[in-house]
């Protein structure tokens, strides 16, 4: 198992899970969902899903349970563009910062 870890800031946490408690995740059942997992504690909360892997809304629509699934695939799209504009912002800050210091030597 591959297992992918980040400590990130109180506020990206807030975002986390307000992402997550607005896919309403945790009210679904992992019974008939495959092999990826992907777990989610908050405060008293606990939930696990494992899926195979999803690539489209095609194998989505496929599975044996597509309301789940479904649920879970746009969660993790969710997931991808938070990630995405973090990598983005940071790298955006880092040239800025960059051309800030360089401005203040000129």
């Amino acid at each position: 198992m591959i297992r992918k870890e980040a400590y990130v800031h109180k506020s990206v946490m807030e975002q986390l899970k307000r992402i997550i408690d607005d896919s309403e995740i945790t009210k679904e059942g992992d019974a008939l969902v495959g092999q990826e997992e992907l777990e989610i504690v908050i405060g008293d909360e606990h939930i696990s899903f494992t899926t195979s892997k999803i690539s489209s809304l095609i194998d989505v629509n496929q599975s044996k349970d597509p309301e789940v699934l479904r649920v879970f695939y746009y969660l993790v799209q969710d997931f991808k563009c938070l990630v995405f504009s973090l990598i983005v912002l940071h790298f955006r800050l880092s040239q800025f910062k960059l051309c800030f210091s360089s401005c203040l030597y000129i």
